[in-house]
C-alpha cells in the first residue's frame, strides 16, 4: 500500500513557475507509476502528467506540453511537477496518484489506486 501526500500549493502570479511535491510512503514506491492531476470548481478531474516507475518515460496532457516537467527520486519516494509559465486557467487542487503499472489508460483517473489529499494552486492574473 502507498500513502501519499503533496506539497508546494499556493497562489502564484501568471508567468511565473511553480513546483509541487508528493511523498510517497511504503517501500513499494519505485514500483508504481506515478501521475498528476487536477481539477478545478465545477469541473471533473483532469490529467496532467504520468511518469513511469523509472522515470524513463513521461506522458503529458496536451495542454501542459512545454510548460509541466514530471520528474521522480526513488531514493526519496518523491514525485515532483515543475509548472512553468503558468496561466490563471491552471488554478485547480492538484493531485498525485500511483497505479501499476504504466499502461494506456493513464490519462484515466479510475486507473490510479492510491491518490493524495491535494494541494491547491491558484494563478492570478
Amino acid at each position: 500500500q502507498v500513502q501519499l501526500v503533496e506539497s508546494g500549493g499556493g497562489l502564484v502570479q501568471a508567468g511565473g513557475s511553480h513546483r509541487l511535491s508528493c511523498a510517497a510512503s511504503g517501500r513499494t514506491f519505485s514500483m508504481y507509476a506515478m501521475g498528476w492531476f487536477r481539477q478545478a470548481p465545477g469541473k471533473e478531474r483532469e490529467f496532467v502528467a504520468v511518469i513511469s516507475w523509472s522515470g524513463g518515460s513521461t506522458y503529458y496532457a496536451d495542454s501542459m506540453k512545454g510548460r509541466f516537467t514530471i520528474s521522480r527520486d526513488n531514493a526519496k519516494n518523491t514525485v515532483y511537477l515543475q509548472m512553468n509559465s503558468l496561466k490563471p486557467e491552471d488554478t485547480a487542487v492538484y493531485y498525485c496518484a500511483a497505479t501499476i503499472p504504466l499502461g494506456l489508460a493513464y490519462s484515466d483517473y479510475n486507473y490510479y489506486d492510491y491518490w493524495g489529499q491535494g494541494t491547491q494552486v491558484t494563478v492570478s492574473s
